[in-house]
């Protein structure tokens, strides 16, 4: 029986990158069966909300959730009386229960020279970045008034736990390290963080090396010894700036897949793989976006998500040959479009 696909293609550039990694998926001849649903700013429009309980029906019985982007001015208010497109993100997380986000960050050396920093600088790099998704001051009780506004940090003894055991057994299939980040020297929820990461770790893990670092300190490292990470665990809003600032080692958010997911292989619940990019809507339909980091994305959700690590690494290796051949969109500083960048891709699959 095919395995049940819901694909969301979104906003701005989504149906473009979405359409293109359909096809990618197709040429693997698995037994895939894609149904798509509007989200985001298209179901806003639609509905007038950005997630509906038909799509979210539709998600919780898939065998995976297939997310392109959302958002883009067209819905940018300030009002919290209206609608915007990263509600339905934030639903669907919540709703599925993935609390656990993992974004690979491993530059090509053929794209060394697109980074912003110097080849030397990140030479080497190979991070998970492990950020937990549905808890902390995104999903706090938030207050609003014309004169003030509060947003509250809260986070369990039990959230911590389970995101942190997610970046302990990551760092065991990897290079055996967890850089576990917080701002302990100022946020009680940090401190909180801090020691039951410790005590975890003390309790199940001893086997990996664990450093305890500030957000700020890490941020900084990011951009001056990014090798030196292996597994880097942290909370929801310093995980969603820590990866973007991790993704510019790529050269372009243009190259960087994520998964979300309810915990490890074999919960039962689907996991949701999105590129890291927005929607580019200044973009949007020339057929000029970078599909590169969806189909990588589709690489997480076939190991992830099905199982499949076989097809995810095949996958994998065309994105990288197709770049070592030479392959750059524009953000990558060449010419190639979404239909060319995928052409290349399946020319080495």
């Amino acid at each position: 029986m095919p395995s049940k696909i819901v694909l969301l293609p979104g906003d701005g550039i989504g149906p473009e990158v979405a359409a293109a990694t359909v096809e990618l998926l197709n040429a693997l001849a698995l037994e895939l069966e894609f149904e798509e649903h509007v989200f985001g700013g298209a179901s806003i429009d639609a509905h007038g909300v950005a997630l509906t309980d038909e799509t979210l029906d539709a998600c919780r019985a898939a065998a995976a959730v297939l997310l392109a982007a959302v958002g883009g001015p067209k819905w940018d208010t300030t009002d919290p009386a209206r609608p915007r497109p990263e509600q339905g993100l934030l639903g669907l997380r919540k709703a599925l229960g993935l609390f656990a986000n993992l974004r690979p960050v491993r530059p090509q050396p053929s794209l060394y020279d697109a980074s912003p920093l110097k080849r030397e600088i990140i030479e080497g790099t190979d991070m998970l970045v492990v950020r937990e998704l549905t808890g902390g001051i995104y999903f706090g009780e938030k207050t609003r008034s014309d004169d003030a506004a509060s947003d509250q940090c809260a986070y369990t003894r039990q959230e911590i736990e389970r995101i942190a055991r997610v970046g302990f057994e990551a760092a065991r299939g990897r290079r055996g390290r967890m850089t576990s980040v917080d701002k302990a020297n100022v946020l009680e929820t940090s401190r909180l963080w801090r020691q039951v990461v410790r005590e975890l770790h003390a309790a199940d893990y001893a086997d990996v090396e664990l450093e305890h670092a500030l957000v700020d300190s890490t941020a900084m490292a990011l951009v001056t010894e990014p090798s030196r990470f292996d597994v880097i665990v942290t909370e929801n809003m310093f995980g969603d700036i820590l990866s973007d600032e991790a993704a510019t080692l790529t050269g372009s958010l243009g190259m960087l897949p994520s998964a979300s997911l309810a915990g490890s292989s074999g919960t039962g619940a689907p996991g949701v793989f999105e590129p890291v990019h927005g929607s580019a809507p200044d973009i949007a339909g020339q057929g000029i976006a970078n599909p590169l980091a969806m189909f990588l994305s589709a690489a997480l959700m076939l190991r992830h998500g099905l199982g499949l690590a076989a097809e995810a690494a095949a996958v994998e290796s065309a994105v990288d040959a197709a770049l070592a051949d030479g392959l750059r969109t524009r953000d990558l500083g060449g010419a190639a479009g979404t239909r060319e960048a995928t052409r290349a891709v399946l020319s080495h699959l």
